[in-house]
């Protein structure tokens, strides 16, 4: 991997994207001194974690949220987390009831479902109400109203000046919960940029055009140099390269019928694989 410069920034939520082996995974390890890297350096607050002082206070993690004895009941993991990190035990009442987990805070771990065991891993990050969260796939196991909460959680966390990294592989949730956006690919680091510049830049927009006779206007569109793709799932042409009032008038002049016709943005799902073939078809090319 080469060396990756970048700062999260306080009072966001940042999302952490990048394809499977990029080193999502590994950069957060290294942010919390549990693997080193062989250059450069992670800090938070200046300093490295190692050197945090109660470290438990400063920095919430969550990166595997089967790590907790499977016979230890919830209450007990936590309160041996709070021991271990000088953080009073009232605390632990608290994230219970955060999480939601004050009803079976006395049932064993190894009881719990995937979605139950996730929040007690969201309950062990908040332990120290650190102003520091670094999250691996937090959303993995939680149904959609433990997806919901979590989102509401994170971006209300975030709002009080806390630093939130959020690594994730699912888009439409990054899209809803994050503000900046961080993406990685081949050791690289591809994007640094709010979300809405991230879409701009990567995914532009298309016109959208819904008719009962498209090929007319397929043909009309790409003689001006356009480009045409679809129908699409809805039954739309998407034309790119066009503003939408050209489209109409060329739709008005070939007598083509139009039901609707509106501008269209890429989602961040769309600018990101867009971004991540373009380093890749860069990639290539600098290989062969």
């Amino acid at each position: 991997m080469d060396r990756l410069t970048f700062r999260v920034r306080p009072g966001l939520v940042t999302g952490f994207l990048g394809p499977n082996g990029a080193g999502k995974s590994t950069t957060l390890r290294m942010i919390l001194g549990l693997e080193r890297p062989t250059a450069g350096e992670a800090l938070i607050d200046g300093v490295p974690y190692r050197e945090l002082d109660q470290p438990l206070r400063r920095v919430g993690a969550l990166l595997s949220a089967g790590d907790v004895h499977r016979g230890r009941r919830a209450v007990d993991h936590l309160r041996w987390l709070a021991r271990a990190g000088g953080i009073p035990e009232a605390r632990v009442a608290r994230v219970l009831e955060l999480t939601g987990l004050s009803s079976v805070a006395r049932r064993r771990a190894g009881g719990f479902s995937l979605g139950m065991g996730q929040r007690l891993g969201i309950a062990a990050a908040l332990l120290g109400d650190p102003g520091v969260l670094v999250l691996d796939e937090p959303v993995n196991g939680l149904d959609p109203e433990g997806v919901v909460w979590l989102r509401t959680l994170l971006r209300d966390l975030a709002a009080e000046g806390r630093t939130v990294l959020l690594a994730s592989h699912l888009m439409s949730e990054v899209a809803l919960t994050a503000e900046r956006l961080l993406v990685i690919g081949r050791g690289r680091l591809l994007a640094d940029a709010s979300v809405k510049e991230f879409v701009a830049a990567n995914g532009g927009s298309r016109v959208a055009v819904r008719t009962p006779d498209p090929e007319p206007l397929r043909r009309a569109v790409v003689r001006e140099g356009a480009r045409v793709e679809g129908p699409d799932e809805t039954g739309a042409l998407l034309v790119s390269g066009m503003p939408a009032a050209r489209v109409g008038e060329l739709a008005a002049a070939g007598g083509v019928t139009v039901h609707a016709i509106g501008e269209r943005t890429a989602s961040l799902e769309e600018a990101y694989f867009r971004l991540t073939a373009q380093a890749d078809a860069v990639a290539h090319r600098g290989g062969a």
